[in-house]
């Protein structure tokens, strides 16, 4: 097993993409148990006209093509902001080992905040839980990115 290695960077990188795209600048990472980077992405959402192609869905979704499972185990994830609680809940169902989150998301988070998937006993599968990784950058990418979007409305008299 190789040493600890924070991969939030490159969670963020992939956030600061999605910010350029007009996305909300939300990245995610899964590593192998063995630390080599799987799969990234960043949020996709009005680019793809998905309202699940959520940052944490897409980096699942290319991990397990990668590997060729639906289960992930073993694998860490890596996300800037605290996962809602469909992407709470695909995290159980991909039964990622651990779970690595930069921002806290009182408005609409799943892990400790809100629905709190985790707690409930129909929960498949919890992984551990590290949160606050990353927090200060991942916050001021988010508030940078809404503060643009409220600036630009009221230029435009929105």
């Amino acid at each position: 097993m190789s040493p600890f290695r924070s991969h939030m960077e490159d969670a963020l990188q992939e956030a600061r993409a999605a910010g350029l795209r007009g996305e909300v600048p939300v990245g995610a990472v899964v590593v192998a148990p063995d630390g080599e980077v799987v799969a990234r992405a960043g949020n996709r959402m009005r680019e793809l006209c998905d309202p699940t192609a959520h940052a944490e869905i897409l980096a699942i979704r290319a991990a397990a093509a990668q590997i060729g499972s639906q289960r992930l185990v073993g694998h860490g994830l890596y996300v800037t902001l605290e996962p809602c609680p469909m992407c709470a809940s695909a995290i159980s169902q991909a039964r990622i080992a651990r779970l690595y989150y930069g921002a806290a998301d009182p408005k609409s988070g799943g892990v400790a905040q809100g629905a709190r998937v985790f707690d409930h006993p129909q929960s498949h599968h919890v992984p551990e839980i590290y949160d606050g990784i990353g927090a200060a950058e991942a916050e001021r990418l988010l508030k940078s990115f809404f503060a643009d979007r409220r600036g630009a409305a009221e230029m435009s008299g929105g």
